[in-house]
């Protein structure tokens, strides 16, 4: 068949996926939400169980917190019984600063070993991300000597000093790779223009974004819940941290579920606000990585 002007006519192509491939997205997103529902449910059983009494806890773990369960319990003894929003300050003091430490350095660094080339460089690259593959715990020994040596046991300083050491290697790595795709014409007509290093540095710094919030999140989630070494380097009251405050109410025979419940659903607070800050640029940064 033709058109009147004699051309032939164009022929339409169906857009409707074929049932093969609709049966496989379904599976696919069947999956998703299986992952989804199991990182979720335990997340939300641990709040709907904060208020409630001891008793509901164990008799009705699985039902929402309702009129006859409702009880403000676990927060009342938590508050009256340990010393939580210095807990708090605590941990937002340590995370802030070390992740203020982890992304100004680990962008620098990262911005040096992409930009400027020389012998070594591979190899540099190649040592700090070692501290990838290699768990900062296992020289537990050596930095409690450090610390004690340096006379920083029980002070937030050094939790700050080793948890940026901890973030360092991941921030670098992932920071080289997105400073390496930024067009090498911008940086130079930069430079044309008389611009530093230094400034050169901080035009790139916005661009990446997208990678700075990965390594935001990616970096503070860790030290924000993690316990080995508060217990090991600040356990003092001062310098408690919230994860290592709600171990308090953990006893050997008898344990205060509701204060522990309660201290572990304000301890997620932060780190949620964090994702839901970050999440359209995390998400950027983790698809656009993956294609690269």
């Amino acid at each position: 068949m033709s058109t009147p002007s004699g051309l032939p006519t164009p022929r339409v192509i169906s857009a409707a996926p074929s049932p093969p491939y609709r049966g496989k997205a379904l599976g696919v997103h069947a999956i998703l939400v299986g992952y989804a529902l199991v990182a979720i449910l335990p997340v939300l059983l641990i709040v709907m169980n904060s208020f409630k009494t001891r008793a509901a806890i164990f008799t009705h773990p699985y039902l929402p917190p309702l009129s006859g369960l409702f009880s403000p319990i676990g927060y009342q003894t938590m508050f009256e019984r340990a010393h939580f929003a210095r807990y708090f300050a605590n941990s937002a003091i340590v995370a802030g600063a070390a992740m203020t430490l982890i992304l100004l350095l680990g962008a620098m660094a990262g911005f040096a070993l992409a930009e400027y080339r020389f012998r070594g460089n591979a190899w540099v690259g190649l040592y700090l991300a070692l501290g990838i593959m290699i768990p900062i715990r296992l020289g537990t020994v050596s930095i409690l000597r450090i610390m004690s040596d340096l006379r920083l046991v029980n002070t937030l300083f050094a939790l700050i000093l080793v948890y940026a050491a901890q973030g360092l290697p991941l921030a670098v790595f992932i920071l080289q790779q997105f400073m390496r795709q930024v067009p090498r014409d911008l940086k130079d007509a930069a430079r044309i223009d008389g611009m530093s290093e230094y400034r050169v540095f901080w035009l790139v710094l916005p661009l990446v974004r997208p990678a700075v919030a990965t390594v935001a999140v990616f970096t503070m989630i860790p030290i924000w819940n993690d316990l080995w070494f508060p217990l090991i380097l600040a356990p003092g009251e001062a310098t408690k941290t919230v994860t290592l405050g709600a171990q308090q109410f953990i006893g050997q025979f008898l344990s205060d579920w509701n204060a522990i419940l309660a201290s572990l659903t304000l301890a997620m607070v932060p780190v949620l606000a964090a994702y839901m800050l970050f999440s359209r640029s995390l998400i950027r940064g983790l698809t656009t990585g993956a294609f690269k």
